[in-house]
Formats: C-alpha cells, structure tokens, sequence
C-alpha cells in the first residue's frame, strides 16, 4: 500500500450474519406487504387481506410515531433496540398488520444507518489520505459539465476513488456500467488517472460526444491564444459573436443527440421528518409531482473558458503548424511537449463497448490491463453483484467501489422453486447464509425497495392519484373484459390524459381491447366506486415506503457478508456517499483485497 494509516474498523462477518437474522425475522411477517402490486390493491382486495386497521388510523399512527421521534429521540433510540416482539405488529393467525407504530419502529430499526453497519465517509477519507493533502485540479467545476443530481454524484464518488487509488499506489481505473462516461472522464481529468468506461450500449454516444467537442473546442482556442505578433486575443465584436453562436448551436446538437444514460435527511431521521402535513397534502403534492427519472443530463457549458478543464484530455486536438507560426523551438520547449505529450496519453478515459457478466475476462477487453480498482456508479441489476464478483475472482482487480441501483431488475436464484435454472450465476442472494435460508425477496418487494423514502419525507411523495386510476383500470378489465393477467403495460397515459374516461379509454386501446363497448357511465360508476377508498392506497403505499428501506438494507447487507466471506479481502465496508433526497440508491459496497 502506499499509504500506511489504519482504516477504520469495520463490523465483522458473524455480527452482520447476527443483525441479518434479526432483519429476515421482521420481513418474513412485514415482505407480504412490499410484495401487493398498486394494480392489483382493489381486485385482490389487498387491504383486507394485510392490515387490520382503517386507513385514517394508519395516517394517524405515523403522525403519532413522528411526533414521538422528534419529541424523545434518545427516549426512542432505546426503545429501538428492543423491538423484538414482533406478534405485537402482526396477528399471529390472521398474519394482518395490528400494530402500526410498532411496524415503523421496527422498520426504522432495520435501516442502514440504525443498524450500525455503516462506516462514516469523512471518517473513511481522513483514513486514506493520512497526512498527506490530494493532488488535485481546483479549477474543474462540476455544475458546468452536468446536472446538479450527477454532479453531486460524480464529485463524492470520484473523491472517494482517487482517495483508494493513490492508498493503494494504483493508476488504473475500470468503470463498468459507465454510461455517457461522467465518473470516468472526470476521474481522468481532475485526478489524472487512466480510466476505462465499459458500457454494453452507450459507448458510441460518448466517444461521437468527444469527436465534435474536439472540433469545436478550436473555436474556444482562438479566442484564448495571443497571434503572432504577440498581441491581445481577437476582440472583433463579429468574429466573437460568429463564434459564440457556431459554438453554442454545435453544443446543443451535441447534447439533443446523446442517449440518455440509464438509476436524503438519513433514513433514521424519517419519522421525524413526517410530518402530518405531509400525509394530509399528498394527493396535492402528487398531481404535482415531477418524478425524478433518469432524465438526460445535457451538457451545460457557461464558461468557454472553464471548458477545457471539463474535457477529457483527448478531446483536446493537439496544437496545429495552420494555427501556429513556424518558429524555431527551444530544446527545453521540446522536452516539456514530449513530457506533456506522454502525459496525456497515460491519463485519459477509454471508452469500450461489452456486455459484462461475471465470468468476463477482462484481458480480452483490456489488453494493458494492469493492477486497478473495479468502480461502478448506479450500475443496473445484476451488475453491481458481478462487479463484486469479478474483484473477488480477478486478481489484477485489487479494490472494488460499487453503488447498485435498479433492485428490481436483480435475478433471483430462489423467485421460482420450481423453475430449472442454468449455470448462471444470479444476482441475489450473494452470501452464504441467504442461500442455506433460501431467501427470495420477489420482484415487487424489489421494485418497492427503490423507493425513495427520504424524499417522501420532504414532500416529494408518491402519485397517488395516477396509482389509483390504475388500480381502478383492473377492476374494469377484470370484470368487462375477463382478463385477469395482461403482458401488455399502460405506460404513462396519466399524464397525457385529461380526466378517468379519457384515461380508461386511452389505456384498454393500448392494451388492444375494444373501448367503444364501454359507455362513459359506466366507467364513471367504476370511479364512484373506488373514490371514498382512494385513502386506502394513499395509506398502504405509505407503509410500502416506510418499509423500503429494510429491503435495500437486505440486498446491501447481502453484498458486504459476501465479501466478509471471501479470505482475500482484507477490508470492506458499507458508506454512504451521496445525499439520499438528491440520489436516493446513496450507499456504496467497498473492499480492498490483502497484499501479496
């Protein structure tokens, strides 16, 4: 290692085996809950079935519970730690939810951050720095070369990466999943590392983004570089203006033609932030809900003269005889652009087009493959656990850092018993006693652990409102269409409709059935119908969110018992690197191996 401090201490193997038990203990009675589907709440009459409460005392509990919180935290903190008795949340017979503030209590306890598994980010980073100050370029501002979501990611993690890097004396990078390459080219760029992007799909899109940057950044150089004579930059008031409008319409085409890439106060704070307010107001603040998706972070350039810090260093053209005189050159001028040159080359971002899975070798994609670090931001699916995989089995891959997202999209080794599976190895569970315990979460349990609990928490709550005409939808389905089960999806008619006829209408031409035999009346009856129970969604989808965190926590403490088990790991741990309301998936798996 090149730096020599301890890194902090981490819990071992056998007191995460001990808190997991105690977690799968509150899902097995608590998963039915995550696992109801939205559309089918009102034909499977998902209500009755799992909580054994109105929907007012559901609301009224976590506003009870919240208050609770803030009133006595430390009073609250000890009660956490004996939750225990958990036939007091769950009818013993009847297996319904009884007990609500019992229900949130526990499930705030089965967070990451209340479980204790996670170790401090400043504390890691203090670690891994020693006494040393990181080398870094102070000009690159991040808020220039992407959104305010990426670039808060992208400077937290890449931060983090280099800190490993230079700890353990290693220049090579490989990013699995790296989409429009943001991690990898600035990783490259401010922390001069040698960094690989390894994408299945979007590769085309970055280096097409690099070759027009390269030839528009010349626009940039001649407003910044002194002519021959040595006099000031061009100042002709047409020449700039000809230039700023060439350069900004390139720029925006550059943007409009990039794919978009595929992806909070902490989450023992969360009663305490919801509020009653918030519960009373979450229909309004629904409707009116823009839902963070995965949205195209376009660049936005401000400053011509901050873009060159922002560039990957290959999209800069090396300088022409066309633009400079020919003069004689010093030998020390001669050197300095050799050395420059060498420099270059070492440290710039490699984009790569694969498809990786666990059994990957990564000679065959690399061919100077060199001891590195494994790093992966938001990668989708089972590619987070292959990542891991592949750091434990490659010995090149000496340190991993992976932040997962996308749970629903995990394959499960234990979804369908009685379905043969091939070879391939799946991506949950990873440890070994998941595997002895036959663990299967199911795919709706999954799809709820993406939920963003933080930012209900602050306001940002769910669309009930789009969410209930959907449940709605299926009863109309089920019962004037006899279709139980449909391959087919909605998609995103709530938005493009202007009232629940125009929805229902919208929706069963979609799905190929025929609308026409359906009058409007009756569809109004099904809405009357199901209005006065519209709370009964609005409540259980609260308790889902109150429950998520629980479900990542499992896939999490998943991936690090794993690599607690492997005997070449020399150090793992669970942090947490990003503010989770910006980016809720905010905790990353780390490992570094033992020396040889």
């Amino acid at each position: 290692m090149a730096a020599s401090c301890p890194l902090p201490v981490t819990q071992d193997l056998s007191t995460l085996r001990a808190k997991l038990q105690k977690l799968l203990r509150f899902l097995r009675e608590a998963l039915p809950i995550s696992n109801a589907h939205t559309v089918d709440f009102y034909t499977e009459s998902v209500w009755e079935k799992l909580v054994d409460s109105p929907p007012e005392t559901v609301l009224s509990a976590l506003r009870t519970s919240a208050a609770a919180s803030k009133a006595c935290p430390l009073e609250e903190a000890g009660r956490m730690s004996e939750v225990t008795d958990f036939p007091k949340i769950f009818c013993e017979t009847s297996q319904k939810l009884v007990n609500v503030e019992a229900f949130a209590l526990a499930a705030k306890c089965y967070s990451v951050q209340n479980l204790g598994i996670c170790t401090p980010f400043d504390q890691l980073l203090v670690a891994l720095h020693g006494n040393q100050k990181q080398k870094t370029d102070e000009n690159v501002k991040l808020d220039e070369f992407m959104n305010l979501k990426k670039s808060h990611e992208v400077q937290a993690m890449s931060e983090l990466i280099s800190s490993i890097a230079e700890y353990c004396g290693i220049k090579q990078i490989i990013d699995l999943g790296s989409g429009k390459g943001y991690l990898s080219s600035f990783l490259s760029l401010k922390y001069g590392l040698k960094v690989y992007g390894i994408d299945s799909s979007n590769t085309h899109g970055a280096e097409e983004r690099n070759r027009k940057l390269k030839k528009h950044w010349k626009v940039y150089r001649r407003r910044s570089k002194p002519d021959v004579s040595g006099l000031a930059l061009q100042t002709t008031k047409e020449r700039k203006v000809q230039d700023e409008t060439k350069c900004k319409a390139d720029i925006e085409g550059i943007c409009n033609n990039s794919n978009a890439n595929q992806e909070k106060p902490s989450t023992s704070e969360f009663l305490s932030e919801f509020s009653g307010s918030v519960i009373s107001d979450i229909r309004r603040q629904m409707e009116n809900l823009k839902v963070y998706s995965h949205r195209e972070e376009n660049l936005c350039f401000e400053n011509a003269f901050s873009l060159r810090e922002l560039l990957p260093v290959n999209a800069i053209e090396p300088n022409s005889s066309s633009q400079i005189p020919k003069r004689k050159m010093s030998e020390a001028s001669k050197e300095r652009r050799k050395i420059t040159s060498k420099s270059n080359e070492s440290n710039i971002y490699s984009p790569l087009t694969s498809i990786i899975t666990a059994d990957s070798e990564l000679h065959d994609i690399i061919k100077d493959l060199e001891d590195c670090l494994m790093v992966g931001l938001h990668t989708c699916g089972d590619l987070a656990p292959n990542t891991l995989r592949i750091f434990t089995s490659k010995s090149e891959v000496k340190g991993v850092c992976s932040v997962g997202c996308c749970y629903h999209l995990l394959s499960e080794e234990f979804e369908n018993p009685h379905k043969e599976y091939t070879q391939e190895r799946r991506g949950f569970p990873m440890c070994h006693y998941l595997k002895e315990e036959k663990w299967c979460c199911g795919r709706n349990a999954r799809m709820s652990a993406c939920l963003a609990l933080e930012r209900v928490a602050v306001g940002q709550g769910l669309p009930t409102e789009s969410l209930f005409y959907r449940a709605v939808l299926q009863d109309i389905i089920k019962e004037c269409y006899g279709i139980t089960k449909c391959d087919r999806h909605v998609g995103k008619i709530y938005s493009k409709s202007s009232s629940f006829p125009d929805y229902v209408r919208k929706s069963l031409k979609k799905l190929g059935l025929d609308e026409s035999k359906l009058p409007e009346k009756i569809i109004m009856d099904y809405y009357e119908k199901y209005k006065p129970r519209m709370n009964e969604l609005e409540a259980f989808n609260m308790l889902k969110v109150v429950l998520a965190p629980c479900i990542e926590t499992l896939i999490l403490l998943d991936r690090l018992c794993y690599l607690k088990e492997q005997d070449e790991i020399m150090w793992s741990a669970l942090v947490r690197l990003f503010d989770p309301v910006k980016s809720p998936r905010c905790y990353a798996i780390i490992a570094l191996k033992k020396q040889q």
